[in-house]
């Protein structure tokens, strides 16, 4: 399992934590900062679940139009975690 961190952009998050297995599947998503049971859920809701898919699920969702959010933010993160590990 290999870890990452993400420095989130124009979101109220200033970290996002989360661990990639050997089989593509998000664990442990921990957002620093931000609105704290909306980013535990989203922790919650992505465990276990393969990063590709949540990151298209998750990709373009926009927060008070800063064109961007912590979900977006996450995905943006995921999808750098996965071309570094390919």
């Amino acid at each position: 399992m290999k870890s990452f961190d993400y420095t989130p952009q124009r979101v109220c998050s200033k970290k996002i934590s989360f661990d990639i297995d050997d089989d593509n599947k998000l664990h442990n998503v921990k957002f620093v900062g931000g609105c704290p049971g909306n980013l535990l859920a989203i922790g919650k809701l992505v465990e276990g679940k393969d990063a590709k898919e949540i990151s298209e699920i998750l990709k373009g969702n926009d927060c008070g139009g800063r064109g961007t959010s912590c979900a977006d933010q996450l995905a943006i993160a995921v999808e750098e975690a996965l071309k570094k590990s390919a």
